[in-house]
This record gives C-alpha cells, sequence and structure tokens, in this order.
C-alpha cells in the first residue's frame, strides 16, 4: 500500500489514513473504530502533512496514547511505530523512510548549587516579572533588601556572586539577564495569588522567621 496506513493488531486489519485527518476511537463517529474498553469516544487524532504523519493525543481519555511505550501528547510517526491507544494496539505503516542523522537535543548548563540566601535573593529579583503586569523589570537591590529585611549592600553581594554562579558578564541589563537565566532553567515560579499577598510583605508572621534567617547569615 502507496498511501500511510494503521494495522489494528487484533483483527489484523489495515485501514488507510485519510489525507488531511484520520480520527481514532470507541465512538460510533471515528473513522478508524477500536472496540476496547480502556479506549475513550474520540481518543486521538492521525495528522497528514505532506509526506509526513503525526499523532496527537486529544486529552479526553483517561488511558492515554502511547507510542512504542511511551506516553506522548503530540509525535511525529516513524516506519513500524506501535501505537497504544489504551490498551489497543495498531502500528503504522506506509510512510517513507528518510536518511537523516538523528535530530540533536540542546541541553542547558545544569543549574549551579544554591544557598538558601541565594533562592530568597533570586525569587524576590524575579517575582515583578513573573506578575500579570506587562514590561515589568526585575527587583532592583534597594527592592529586594526592603522584601528580606536585609541591606542592600548584602544584596548586592549576593547578586555579584549570583552573576559569578550563572556566567552572567558584565554589562547593561545584568539583573534582566540574570532573571531571564534563571527563569528560563526553572528555578523560579509565578506564586500563587494567595502567596502573592505575604510574598510582597502583607504576610506579617513571616518577618520574624526572615529576621533571624538574616542574623544567622
Amino acid at each position: 500500500m502507496d498511501t500511510p496506513f494503521l494495522r489494528i493488531e487484533d483483527s489484523s486489519e489495515v485501514i488507510p489514513l485519510r489525507a488531511d485527518v484520520t480520527t481514532v476511537g470507541r465512538g460510533q463517529g471515528v473513522d478508524i473504530r477500536l472496540d476496547d474498553p480502556s479506549v475513550s469516544r474520540l481518543h486521538a487524532e492521525l495528522v497528514r502533512r505532506g509526506p509526513y504523519v503525526y499523532v496527537a493525543d486529544l486529552g479526553l481519555s483517561r488511558n492515554g496514547t502511547r507510542v512504542n511505550g511511551r506516553p506522548v501528547a503530540r509525535r511525529v510517526l516513524d516506519e513500524g511505530d506501535v501505537l497504544s491507544f489504551g490498551a489497543a494496539r495498531c502500528r503504522i505503516g506506509g510512510i517513507p523512510r528518510e536518511d537523516l542523522a538523528e535530530e540533536a537535543e540542546l541541553r542547558r548548563a545544569a543549574a549551579p548549587e544554591l544557598t538558601r540566601r541565594e533562592l530568597d535573593v533570586l525569587n524576590s529579583l524575579c517575582r515583578p516579572a513573573l506578575s500579570d503586569e506587562a514590561f515589568a523589570l526585575p527587583a532592583t537591590a534597594h527592592e529586594i533588601a526592603a522584601d528580606l529585611v536585609v541591606t542592600e549592600a548584602a544584596v548586592k553581594q549576593h547578586l555579584l556572586r549570583l552573576y559569578q554562579k550563572f556566567r552572567v558578564p558584565e554589562g547593561p541589563n545584568r539583573r534582566t539577564r540574570l532573571a531571564n537565566e534563571v527563569v528560563a532553567l526553572g528555578l523560579v515560579k509565578p506564586l500563587p495569588l494567595a502567596d502573592a499577598g505575604e510574598a510582597s510583605g502583607a504576610g506579617v508572621p513571616e518577618q520574624p522567621v526572615r529576621r533571624r534567617r538574616d542574623q544567622a547569615c
């Protein structure tokens, strides 16, 4: 068969894929119907784009979609890949092979080791940029000092060590570049709304704890 197709394992039935989108599920209205209780009514789609086919799990099923045993949301398929829709297994075929080098994965450098106080400084630094306000800049050293109840000089020393740990070179917008790197590494995340007031100073019970930590530094 010259066109991409799906072979159902239990019945060995071979079903050619449509020119654009082929729906898969247990419902009466899908293109490829799998009579298995682990398959949802509308489970996934097989989408053709030129010579390529990708599977898209619709997120509507309890049991998900797997390719060669691995859970997927979307994935481009290769000749012979085994697709599992719940417990129903199928195999994709009719996809032309391409002699391409394996796709390289870009890896970020691992995050450096950080002290508890350095994490506090980074969270305070990035908090404005993670808010809902448009064009928010990272916090200044003065703002971080007020937030953490420490001196501005202490904050500047922490920032200098953080620039070195994250290899942020000297130059304009150094705080912004540090904040961008920290956010990209996933070291800081937006605070829940319930915690935002505490972070901005409304959490009165937290103040003595912060002072004791500062004195311990």
